[in-house]
């Protein structure tokens, strides 16, 4: 694929063009029965860089899905959520039965001059990665189809000064449901997350234990979640939900254990322990380790 042409769509309309669906009845949203998708290409492979959202119910993918670096074979209820930006490549099998499913296609302008336009940026899951997606039960399939239909239903009846609005808190209940399943998930796929949540404590402990933070200096999120083949997003969404803390948090509280193991056990002054642990100023060092601990370096020595 690397060789494949990257299409640009600016507009919902030229998403339906491409899929070989009739004009949008409104410009800037669109909810499409996935089964009526019939990609207009000879190729075997799409891609594309779409500047709108898609929020996509999928059953049985006639071949795979991905966006961002990852890929996922779709044989069930999943959610996926592409935001503005976001390359999109699909390698389509069409001797395989057609999909089913759902997807809200939604063009950033319908939200100008409306809080959400703000709001959607701060919902973590339009960044996970694709093989992050959501797996919604029956009922929470039910519940995503329902408010589709409805916000379908909007602006199928009407066009007036009331759709946008009434679409938009359809949209806003969604979201907030998305977040409540995302937090189900967290909960359900527990040995998953907790293999994650050792994977990090291993890959930090060896961070700090490497003897090069001088050069390396100190573990940012997407370093870790790079290295765990993660999103920082669905890091940070992870953490939260199994420890209460953000991703930044648990990396200073590794190294806090860290600095504490150094004062405990060395004669290294506090400059040549910051140094070693990647601060290039000792004084930021203290301040986090007061932050944290809430006395000095020096009364940390001196009481150990």
């Amino acid at each position: 694929m690397k060789n494949k042409q990257v299409l640009v769509l600016n507009s919902i309309s030229e998403f339906h063009e491409i899929a070989g669906l009739p004009a949008p009845e409104h410009p800037l949203v669109s909810v499409i029965d996935y089964g009526l998708v019939d990609y207009q290409t000879d190729e075997k492979d799409i891609s594309w860089l779409q500047h709108f959202y898609c929020i996509g119910l999928k059953h049985d993918m006639n071949g795979r899905f991905r966006y961002g670096h990852q890929q996922y074979d779709f044989n069930g209820g999943i959610v996926s959520m592409v935001s503005p930006g976001q390359v999109v490549q699909i390698t389509v099998d069409k001797s395989l039965p057609k999909p089913s499913g759902i997807i809200l296609c939604l063009h950033p302008d319908f939200l100008w001059n409306n809080p959400m336009a703000k709001k959607i940026k701060q919902y973590d899951f339009f960044g996970y990665s694709v093989n992050e997606a959501l797996f919604v039960s029956e009922k929470e399939e039910e519940v995503v189809v329902d408010i589709l239909q409805k916000m379908k239903t909007e602006y199928h009846s009407n066009i007036d000064a009331f759709t946008q609005g009434i679409i938009i808190a359809h949209l806003e209940v969604l979201l907030n449901y998305f977040d409540r399943f995302y937090q189900r998930q967290f909960i359900t796929r527990q040995k998953t997350n907790h293999q994650i949540l050792e994977k990090l404590e291993d890959l930090l402990e060896t961070w700090f234990r490497s003897g090069n933070l001088i050069e390396k200096g100190l573990p940012q999120a997407q370093d870790i979640a790079s290295e765990l083949n993660i999103s920082p997003n669905y890091l940070g969404s992870l953490l939260k939900s199994l420890t209460g803390q953000t991703t930044q948090q648990h990396i200073h509280g590794k190294l806090i254990e860290a600095a504490k193991e150094k004062l405990s056990t060395t004669q290294l002054s506090v400059s040549e322990i910051a140094f070693e642990l990647g601060f290039e100023h000792s004084q930021s060092f203290n301040r986090l380790f007061k932050s944290k601990t809430g006395i000095t370096p020096l009364e940390y020595r001196s009481w150990n």
